[in-house]
């Protein structure tokens, strides 16, 4: 819904590029999903390595990484004409006609870019970049002749990030490249080093890299560097 009480469908905007930049010009751009969903899901999750020492009882998790995020949409083609506020792509109302909109926005294979269409469903002022990572159609109402008048679907779209701008951002936090922070009152120097290489256990070579005696020895104010280092070493 937005703010002045006016019905907002959840719309699907179908791109060529993954800037989300040029509109694609071979489907009704955008679709609406012909009757909103009761509610969505958002599925976020992290990866963590569990494998467990030899001798060890218990597991200390590493952050492998973020998994994209995930958005689950579930709603229904109608073709009975007794729901309320439904709404058609195109002027064809059959199921037929709006599941071949829909599948050839977020589905089937663009020709001039060799892959489905990046998207971007919306719902109100929700803008969420993706692409369609699986999608169940479930027939449930047939017309005498077979043709479908009801299908329920469940979908499910993964979150994109376009390739400059995600290599961008691992940059930014790269324990490959140098990093320098400023020291601010409650630092310690092993939660710097974890949260520039995700390990504590370097801290002795970024201290020995900033000419620390110890790695209790940094005061608020100071600069410390935290250069690429020897995996394969503590000391």
């Amino acid at each position: 819904m937005a703010d002045n009480g006016k019905l907002e469908k959840v719309l699907i905007h179908a791109y060529d590029d993954e800037e989300f930049r040029q509109k694609s010009e071979l489907t009704p751009n955008p679709i609406s999903l012909p009757v909103n969903p009761e509610s969505f899901t958002q599925n976020f999750k992290v990866e963590l390595n569990e494998q467990q020492g030899q001798g060890n009882q218990g597991t200390n998790p590493d952050y492998k990484g973020t998994k994209p995020e995930e958005l689950k949409l579930d709603f229904v083609f109608d073709g009975t004409r007794v729901i309320e506020g439904y709404k058609y792509n195109g002027d064809d109302p059959s199921v037929k006609a709006q599941l071949d909109i829909f599948m050839n926005t977020v589905y089937n294979m663009d020709g001039e870019i060799h892959r489905p269409h990046f998207l971007q469903v919306q719902w109100g002022s929700f803008m969420f970049p993706c692409i369609l990572s699986n999608l169940d159609l479930n027939y449930t109402l047939f017309k005498p002749n077979g043709d479908p008048l009801r299908v329920k679907a469940s979908t499910t779209f993964l979150n994109y990030v376009a390739q400059k701008e995600r290599v961008a951002r691992e940059r930014k936090r790269s324990p490959d490249l140098t990093h320098v922070r400023m020291v601010k009152a409650g630092d310690r120097l092993d939660l710097m080093t974890h949260k520039i290489y995700n390990k504590s256990q370097y801290v002795l070579q970024v201290a020995k890299a900033n000419g620390l005696s110890t790695f209790r020895e940094i005061t608020p104010g100071d600069e410390l560097i935290f250069p690429p280092l020897d995996k394969t070493s503590t000391a």
